[in-house]
């Protein structure tokens, strides 16, 4: 299976990098909803548009943004 970001081998959705990245950014929200009562679509753009979000964190943030409009499409 390769990590639908870079196509790295993996075993699971995303190679072990951007694994790292999806769990930061899953953990963090929880932290934004609480203290902003913000959206899951909402936080990933505020992720993506902060200039001190990683990259790998970054490629993640975007994965999901487009996931979550296919979906609500």
């Amino acid at each position: 299976m390769k990590c639908k970001i870079c196509d790295r081998e993996t075993i699971t959705k995303y190679c072990e990098l951007h694994e790292k990245a999806y769990e930061s950014i899953v953990q963090k929200y929880n932290v934004w909803k609480r203290a902003l009562e913000i959206s899951w679509k909402e936080y990933l753009n505020e992720v993506i548009k902060n200039p001190f979000t990683g990259m790998l964190a970054n490629e993640v943030a975007k994965e999901l943004l487009s996931e979550t409009k296919r979906l609500n499409s």
